[in-house]
Order: C-alpha cells, then structure tokens, then sequence
C-alpha cells in the first residue's frame, strides 16, 4: 500500500493571498469515446473561496471532478492545484487536496474515530501528530461525543460531518466535494455548508464542489454554470442573477407555444417556452399579472411570479430547463 506523505508544517503557499487563483483550469476537455463531456473548460478558483460547480446531471460536473482530483486524465487542456499539474504530479497535487465523494467512504462497521485514525494511516500520519489533529477536529464538528460510536449508528447528517473532518485531516489547501448533499434533509444541507464558511473563513481553506441544487449554489461565493460540457457563466449568485433583472413569470398553460406566441405579440418583447411552461421576465412582473390574466386568463391554469433564481439564469443562457437533461425539443426555447 503507497501512503501519501503529508507535512503539516508545508509553507509552500503561505504567501498567497485571498483571491489568488490556487486552482487554474484552462482549456479542458474529456471525451467519452464520441460523447463531450468537458468543452473546452477554462476557469480560475481563488484562495479562500468556495465555488460551486453547478449543473444538472450530464453537465460535467463530475468529470470535472474526478480531473481534479487525479483520478481522470482530460483528453486536452491543463488544470493545477496550489503549483502542481494533476497530471504530471498527481502526488503532489493529492497531498494538497481533501476529498469528499458523492458516495459515503465511511467504513460503517468501525466508529468514528477509527475511520479518522485509519484516514490518518493512508497519509503517513501516525502517533502523537495523528492523535492530536482527531482530537482537534471531533469537537469542532460536533461528533467528539460519538467519537466510539459506530458509524453505522449515526444520522446521514453527522456521517458527512466524519466525512469532512476526515478529509481535512492531512491540513489539505483546497476541499473538493462531489454532490455532498446527496441524501441529505435540508436542515443537515444547511449545516453542511456552515462548515464550509466557518473553514473557508478560519482556515483559509478553498472549496470546490458540484451541486444541482440551487440553494446550495446560493450560499457559494461564485457559481460556474456547466451545461452539456461547456462553462455557459461564472460570476457571483448574486451577479447571475442580476442579468436578468426584475421579476420572472411561469404560466402553466394547455397549449405553451401558441399562448407565447399571443402574450408575444402583445408584449413585444422576449418570451419563452421551456418544459412545456411560459417564461416571463418583466422589469414589474407584478404589475404584468392583472392585464395577462384579463387578456389571456381563459387559457392560463395558473402563473407563478418570483425573482429571479440560478435556474432562471440557466435556461436563459441555454434555451432549456434545469430538468430537460436530454435536451429534447420539449425544453427548447421557442422564439
């Protein structure tokens, strides 16, 4: 068995600041056989950041991830982590990176603290050093009292926390998570991503997971759209969402298409057709709603009127909707 030599005391990057790109990507790209799934991904992650890699399922999120964290080699293009290729250097890159997967790696026959102490074997960790870093770490996710229980007694919600804490164990610079949620009620989603505040904001510790869900995406510092492959954005929550401005509108309605053509003609201005919905966007969307229903309120079934959210962002960007995975022409946008 090849251990992975970890060094608490490594300084290599002590003098980066906060902002700084510690994981660059540029032009990456993966193919199954015939099928794209990575097009040409460029993207930076700064120190001290958390970046959610948001898409639905096919969007390459996952491909993504198993690039950074060595276990892929990209078809072209380059990414690095903290100075290292994942490619070239993959040891290296390994040891600066923590790892939490979609599925549990918690083996549930052993307690708490022997998955941590075994975690700790498979990096060199050992003896007093290893001890001390359990001892830091169980009360500062809360599991100190479970510390000798089996994790197979544990809720869903504290078997990520082991999860994470285990994955910090060897003082890794950049956390990557694949679907951390997954399973999880959203009090535990809620908490998961405190943790990931509280490290990024005492420890400096930068961040990287995917995600489908959008409140999650909500709560990251920047959001990358992935979308069949492709990065279609990369901004703040907050500045994707600002691109569309106002209120949005979605009619459910019997015949999708020829209402949108109608309230079109009326509105002269954009309107959509997405999953077999109408979509709206309107600087007083409020507003809208009386008139739209004197007009057209025979053939409406109901409108629902919020502000603006990342999905919305997504299908004005993509032309379809977050569930539209197959890209049928159901969930393409009709003009």
């Amino acid at each position: 068995m090849t251990l992975l030599k970890t060094n608490p005391k490594d300084d290599r990057a002590t003098d980066a600041t906060p902002g700084d790109p510690i994981v660059r990507v540029s032009g990456l790209t993966h193919c199954y056989g015939s099928l794209v799934a990575l097009d040409n991904v460029t993207l930076d992650v700064g120190v001290g950041s958390i970046l959610g890699l948001l898409g639905p399922n096919g969007g390459g999120k996952t491909t993504l991830f198993k690039i950074l964290t060595t276990a892929l080699t990209p078809t072209d293009g380059t990414a690095s982590i903290d100075g290292c290729n994942v490619c070239s250097q993959r040891a290296e890159v390994r040891h600066r990176i923590g790892i939490v997967f979609q599925q549990p790696s918690l083996d549930k026959k052993l307690t708490v603290r022997e998955n941590m102490l075994h975690q700790g074997h498979l990096y060199g960790m050992s003896g007093k050093v290893l001890s001390d870093r359990v001892a830091e770490l169980l009360p500062r996710f809360g599991i100190e009292q479970r510390a000798n229980d089996r994790v197979d007694a544990l809720s869903g919600g504290l078997q990520r926390r082991v999860e994470l804490a285990k994955a910090l164990l060897h003082h890794p610079r950049v956390l990557i998570l694949d679907e951390p949620s997954t399973g999880l009620d959203p009090a535990a989603r809620k908490d998961l991503m405190a943790h990931l505040h509280e490290l990024r904001d005492q420890d400096g510790v930068t961040a990287l997971l995917t995600t489908h869900l959008m409140d999650e995406a909500d709560r990251c510092d920047r959001v990358a759209l992935l979308d069949r492959g492709r990065l279609v954005a990369m901004d703040s929550p907050e500045s994707l969402k600002a691109t569309i401005g106002g209120e949005v509108l979605t009619i459910l309605t019997a015949e999708p298409r020829r209402l949108a053509d109608r309230i079109r003609d009326w509105l002269h201005s954009d309107v959509k057709v997405a999953a077999d919905q109408v979509h709206i966007e309107h600087p007083r969307g409020r507003d809208l709603v009386p008139d739209l229903m004197n007009r057209f309120g025979d053939e409406i079934t109901s409108v629902q009127l919020g502000r603006p959210t990342l999905e919305d962002v997504f299908l004005r960007l993509t032309g379809h909707k977050w569930s539209d995975e197959s890209g049928d022409s159901g969930g393409k946008v009709s003009r």
